[in-house]
């Protein structure tokens, strides 16, 4: 079991040289990424006037990460983690100068948009994988939500800044601004990070790509019920895909649109910060699952069709909920044998984001049958009973889990 963080805090692990190095490397990925998907999404508006082309483009810079998560994560294994940081971030740079040419085909600027992103799951593979390596156990839980309460912050920050940077400089400027973020990136990672040699070798004989990874999380009951917790993501992001129907249905215009999808990310920011500083690890543990449990319960009371102001104060109670999400992140990584953690993780992100995408998609479609206030509060009442699954499985499977032997759970 993962130390007692009660006497860390995170100036502690800005303290650590590698972190800050990783850190910063997360900032630029996030930050270049998020910058990326708004000059893309406007550059192929102004070049195709379509907006279903758009939308296509847009969905391309999501969907890849399913694939390279599946099959790419255990690069993070088989080669030296720093390496796959470095080369990756070089080959996003290179390969988003290809698509600021001016004039380049469609096809082709769709072809690298894929490649680009799926080569960034091993690196977010390796990022997480490190991180056990770079911080003492009783500053790791406390690493793990620094990332998450970056990645979400850069986000909120990257989409309105990206938009005025591009309404400026123009699209194609601005992805040559991404190919610097992504070439920053792979300096610091040189630079930054110790070389460790590769946690496994190629002739390991251990399970690899997809397959491996389903069986090493499978066979693992506590691995299976806390991807299980993850995933219950599906449910309570659904609001967010919602957003701009549900705020119309209020008499609301763009202005609410953009606050309803920041309440949820702005809860989560919250709650992770005053969960992971104040709670115990312990504690962390045991909450995990009936956090998961009731993540999606505000959103029942969709149903009684509330107003502005108290939908945003649900959706950001939503938010800090999640929460429990940095704990199951952490106690996955730390469970996962260390030669198979980019194998683990890759797989673990692939699934999650085929669940947000899966919840999104059919909260669209119930909301066209039954409207979308009562679709909100049947995921977040469906969420709930689905919930109590993993909850129970993984109250269960913690008994099985002691600090001296963190990983035999998982072989």
């Amino acid at each position: 079991m993962a130390g007692d963080t009660r006497s860390g805090t995170y100036a502690q692990v800005f303290r650590v040289v590698e972190f800050r190095a990783l850190w910063c490397s997360v900032v630029l990925s996030r930050g270049g990424g998020e910058l990326a998907r708004v000059a893309l999404a406007l550059l192929t508006f102004q070049r195709t006037g379509s907006p279903a082309v758009t939308a296509l483009v847009y969905a391309l810079t999501s969907l890849p990460a399913i694939v390279g998560g599946s099959f790419l994560g255990v690069l993070a294994d088989r080669y030296p983690r720093r390496t796959v940081l470095t080369v990756c971030a070089y080959l996003r740079a290179i390969l988003v100068l290809f698509v600021a040419i001016p004039g380049i085909p469609l096809p082709v600027l769709c072809a690298l948009v894929f490649v680009i992103q799926a080569i960034d799951a091993p690196a977010k593979a390796a990022q997480m994988a490190l991180l056990p390596d770079i911080l003492n156990s009783s500053l790791y839980p406390l690493g793990v939500a620094a990332v998450a309460l970056t990645n979400q912050i850069v986000s909120l920050v990257a989409f309105p800044v990206g938009g005025v940077l591009v309404a400026i400089t123009g699209p194609n400027n601005a992805l040559l601004v991404t190919a610097g973020a992504f070439a920053g990136m792979g300096l610091i990672a040189r630079l930054g990070l110790q070389h460790r040699p590769a946690a496994q070798s190629e002739g390991a004989g251990r399970g690899s790509g997809f397959r491996g990874g389903w069986q090493l999380i499978m066979g693992s009951p506590p691995l299976r019920n806390l991807i299980a917790a993850a995933m219950l993501a599906g449910f309570y992001v659904t609001p967010e895909a919602l957003a701009a129907p549900y705020a119309a249905s209020l008499g609301m215009g763009s202005a609410q649109v953009g606050l309803l999808l920041a309440a949820i990310p702005v809860g989560n920011v919250l709650g992770v910060f005053l969960y992971t500083r104040w709670v115990p690890s312990e504690a962390r543990l045991r909450w995990l699952g009936p956090l998961a449990v009731v993540s999606s319960l505000p959103l029942v009371f969709s149903a009684l069709h509330p107003g502005f102001v108290v939908s945003m104060i649900l959706w950001v109670l939503v938010g800090m909920l999640s929460a429990y999400q940095v704990t199951a992140n952490t106690e996955f990584v730390r469970i996962v044998p260390k030669d198979r953690r980019g194998q683990a993780l890759g797989l673990a992100s692939a699934l999650l984001i085929s669940s947000q995408g899966l919840g999104m998609l059919l909260g669209g479609l119930l909301a066209d049958r039954v409207g979308v206030a009562e679709a909100i509060a049947v995921f977040g009442a469906v969420g709930c009973l689905v919930g109590l699954f993993p909850a129970i499985g993984w109250h269960r499977a913690r008994r099985g889990l002691t600090s001296s032997e963190p990983s035999t759970v998982a072989d």
